[in-house]
């Protein structure tokens, strides 16, 4: 295993008392970095692994001031151990724990790896949400030190993908397969997207996939789109893909719960 004091990882936001990122109440760890650009991402800033500085303006009393920010900061396992352990009773109390997103988390693998054991010798429960667009072999080091994992699944057919994201998905859905095998906890999170896949056609596809793994899983988590990366996009002056795309109202996905159900899955909306 990784020694903990020898690595930090590039973090770029900590969120306290999550509800959507798995069980109970948690602490969502945002790793920066990921290998997709999808349209529609919540998270723009967390995109490139390096961190970058950002002019921040805000008004006060009819007058403009401003200061520079850093977006991506170095922690060590330790500093991110000791942040999470201060919310340790609402974990116990809740069912909560920790989750490690992004970005995709699996990009700083050795720093994933070794605060995954940190907080496994505290006895918190870990997950880890993952976009399973990376290479299998960094998955074999946190299976024994990850509770749950939060699989996206975004599409089925490759060239739509492609499209959208950046990549096709045969990587990802190999690698769905792949930890299906091992009986590891697995919840799967599909964001539902205009214009995209919010279709009955493109919901059922994805649930004939599901149906053909190997191991069980747990739970599907219907993700209606939002707008909330429209002010990212413009705060971090980066493009917009999305303007004038409106938010998906939750019982306009409604009838996808019905196509999970009647097919033995257990399904929420919104995670």
């Amino acid at each position: 295993m990784f020694p903990v004091f020898a690595v930090k990882g590039i973090i770029f936001n900590i969120k306290r008392f999550a509800v959507h990122d798995g069980p109970g109440i948690r602490t969502t760890v945002f790793l920066k970095g990921c290998p997709l650009s999808c349209r529609w991402c919540h998270n723009p800033e967390g995109i490139d692994p390096k961190p970058f500085l950002y002019h921040k303006k805000v008004l006060v009393d009819s007058e403009w001031f401003g200061h520079t920010e850093e977006v991506g900061v170095a922690y060590s396992v330790d500093e991110v151990l000791s942040m999470v352990l201060r919310d340790r009773v609402f974990y116990e109390e809740s069912g909560g724990g920790v989750t490690f997103s992004g970005g995709e988390p699996l990009l700083q693998p050795e720093f994933l790896a070794a605060i995954l054991e940190a907080c496994k010798r505290e006895g918190l429960h870990t997950a880890v949400d993952t976009s399973g667009h990376i290479s299998r072999q960094y998955f074999d080091p946190i299976l024994p030190l990850t509770r749950l994992f939060l699989f996206d699944l975004k599409h089925c057919d490759p060239l739509k993908h492609q499209q959208s994201t950046g990549f096709t998905n045969e990587l990802i859905l190999s690698n769905l397969q792949y930890l299906s095998k091992k009986n590891v906890s697995l919840r799967v999170r599909i964001p539902v997207i205009p214009l995209f896949n919010h279709n009955e056609n493109d919901m059922t596809e994805m649930m004939m996939f599901l149906q053909s793994l190997p191991g069980k899983i747990e739970q599907v988590d219907l993700l209606p789109y939002h707008t909330l990366g429209n002010s990212k996009n413009k705060r971090f002056g980066m493009p917009n893909l999305m303007e004038g795309v409106p938010a998906l109202k939750k019982e306009e996905l409604l009838p996808y719960t019905d196509v999970f159900k009647n097919n033995g899955f257990k399904v929420t909306i919104g995670g």
